[in-house]
């Protein structure tokens, strides 16, 4: 709702809430932060517990969630009486019974969520993006969960060593299955059927206890798909469903029957299983899925009422989630965005609301948004902050002529422009991340340069640019497009090994002898001047060419030469190959329809690429460890695992 831009401006978030949020969900804390950075919308953090008109000391005795409520409720009171005489009127926000009543006999002006939208011109369009509240299936009784653990009894039991704390993994073949890693245990712990999984995602940090011996049993090997068990929860019609399926039910039986009549071998695969008794943090995030077709009663979605109905999620390792919504028949065979709001004991499906719809199933652009969606891939523009951190110039800026002046820095990088170096990438590469250099030493030996892009340069630690690239991660391809990590002023031109252009870089130098062995290597920031970008079948036809003999190619040959002895060191000391055949989709050029699936042919110059790559990585792991050794992971365990 938050995110909407329909409503919300203006907003005040206090330090308590967002470590409230911090605490339950870490991915909506990001995505609150996020939101902080908008400057259209104007949501800020105020820091209410550093400001003395604001703070509150916490009552002997008082429960923390009880403090919480009442720097809130502070909160709100200060900012009534900061902004009197403006004219600018100040509403709390809460669901909470008790803190609504306690905040009205402190003549604080508060609202419900639900109460505050009904007044806005846009509420009917907003209404089915409302949390559920009071669980709109409380009268339901499906199921009956085990109550988790209160807080205290569950930090007691891990401290004395009676339940413990890990994360869950829910098996995407099977939604009755999960284990969960326990770092005190030498194996996971098996969780099995819904009573033991008890209403956990995966994904969730939870704390588990191990069932008695006599309750262990052997991992499952049946595909169990939720939507053919369920197959007939039709929303509204569903209060009378019963609390386990028969087909459910005929599963949990053929287990039985494998695990008692098992022979020896097979009751060695007997695992302890374990039950979850509390939820530590939920991994609750904006999930895809569709409207479930019987989930939604023709003869019912007239009116302006809510209706309920199932969503099935595309991550299949998730239950079906129960929403209310007036636009049912409308988002029927949609791709649609919904958010988990609860999940009750007595219901055995989780309970959530509708966000936005993406567009119909199988709709090329829907089906793209869907797929970064449900894998948390950042996707949006950059924002204004990003951008600012960039140079001013643009795609003007150049690398200054003079080094001595400004940035004693740029005093201290190493000329390189006069080595012979290129890159060699796949075909229309614009990002240029990596270039090579090879010659031959008067000693015999060769100096071989591995050159990487120097985005430290432009990124600087700490800055919005910085922030971002981290929470980013990669850039991300499809099939007609690229998500950057990084601005494109910087990925595809400024930070790009562009040939013929001037460029900041970070060098590896090494001299290597005839073997491919070490002898030296250098580490250092450099300034480089690339002669060429080739493609790979480029570079492999030049290779090849025995009429090109002039000081390029001859590098080239040198670095193809020792890169086969690097790749046989690596694989004769027990290297493993895990590279796949990469695919390149070609598409139509007039409706950028995908067509035909082209299986990439490797040639020498794609292991040449590689194997210095990895020479580049192992020695500048090597350097950290020398450098530090208290911080770095040592590189005889990387070899032994």
């Amino acid at each position: 709702m938050l995110e909407s831009d329909a409503v919300f401006y203006d907003v005040i978030v206090p330090q308590t809430v967002l470590e409230e949020v911090k605490n339950k969900s870490f991915a909506i804390y990001l995505r609150l932060r996020t939101l902080c950075k908008n400057e259209e919308k104007r949501v800020v953090v105020f820091h209410n517990e550093f400001k003395s008109e604001s703070y509150l000391a916490r009552e002997k005795g008082e429960i923390i969630n009880d403090y919480n409520d009442r720097l809130i409720r502070n909160c709100a009171k200060f900012y009534t009486s900061h902004l009197n005489d403006t004219g600018i009127s100040v509403v709390l926000l809460t669901n909470d019974k008790a803190n609504i009543e306690k905040a009205k006999a402190d003549d604080v002006k508060v609202m419900t969520l639900e109460d505050y939208v009904s007044l806005l011109p846009n509420a009917t369009e907003l209404q089915d993006m409302l949390p559920s509240s009071d669980g709109f299936s409380a009268k339901l009784t499906e199921i009956k969960y085990p109550e988790y653990y209160t807080t205290a009894r569950l930090m007691g039991g891990i401290k004395n060593g009676s339940l413990y704390q890990g994360n869950i993994s829910v098996s995407s073949y099977n939604f009755l299955e999960g284990s969960v890693n326990v770092s005190s245990l030498p194996k996971p712990l098996l969780i099995l059927g819904r009573e033991n999984l008890n209403r956990a995602f995966n994904g969730d940090s939870v704390v588990v206890q191990i069932l008695p011996k006599s309750q262990w049993k052997k991992p499952s090997t049946e595909i169990v798909d939720e939507e053919t068990i369920n197959k007939n929860a039709v929303g509204d019609d569903n209060e009378d469903e019963v609390v386990i399926s028969d087909e459910e039910r005929r599963l949990l039986a053929q287990e039985a029957i494998r695990v008692q009549g098992g022979d020896v071998e097979e009751e060695k695969r007997i695992v302890p299983t374990g039950r979850v008794v509390g939820i530590l943090k939920r991994s609750w995030r904006l999930y895809v899925g569709q409207l479930a077709p019987n989930s939604v009663n023709p003869n019912q979605v007239g009116g302006n009422s809510a209706k309920s109905c199932f969503v099935i999620l595309m991550d299949r390792s998730l239950p079906k989630i129960r929403i209310k919504t007036r636009r049912a028949k409308e988002l029927v065979g949609k791709r649609i965005v919904i958010a988990v709001d609860s999940w009750p004991t007595t219901s055995k499906f989780p309970e959530g609301h509708f966000v936005r719809t993406l567009g119909d199933i199988e709709e090329k652009d829907a089906e793209q948004e869907a797929l970064l969606l449900e894998h948390d891939i950042e996707y949006r523009p950059f924002s204004k902050n990003v951008l600012d951190c960039l140079p001013k110039e643009g795609h003007d800026w150049k690398v200054p002529e003079n080094l001595d002046i400004g940035d004693p820095q740029l005093a201290k990088r190493r000329d390189l422009r006069d080595k012979l170096i290129c890159s060699i990438d796949p075909p229309g590469c614009v990002d240029i991340d990596d270039a090579l250099h090879a010659q031959k030493l008067p000693n015999g030996n060769y100096e071989v340069g591995v050159h990487i892009a120097d985005v430290t340069h432009f990124v600087k630690a700490g800055s919005a640019l910085d922030q971002e690239g981290a929470s980013r991660g990669t850039s991300v391809y499809l099939v007609d497009k690229r998500i950057d990590m990084l601005p494109m002023l910087l990925g595809t031109d400024l930070c790009s090994l562009k040939p013929y252009v001037d460029r900041f870089a970070f060098s590896v130098l090494w001299e290597l002898d005839e073997d491919a062995n070490i002898v030296n290597v250098d580490y250092t920031k450099s300034i480089i001047k690339s002669r060429e970008a080739f493609a790979y079948e480029e570079a492999q036809i030049r290779i090849d060419d025995k009429t090109k003999q002039d000081p390029l190619t001859q590098g080239m040959r040198i670095l193809l030469k020792l890169s086969k002895k690097l790749k046989k060191k690596r694989m004769d000391a027990g290297a493993l190959n895990l590279a796949s055949p990469e695919v390149k989709v070609h598409m139509d050029s007039e409706t950028s329809d995908p067509g035909e699936v082209e299986i990439k042919k490797l040639l020498d110059t794609n292991s040449l690429v590689e194997e210095f790559m990895l020479l580049g990585n192992i020695s500048v792991a090597r350097k950290i460890y020398e450098a530090f050794p208290q911080v770095a992971m040592n590189e005889y365990f990387i070899g032994e695992f």
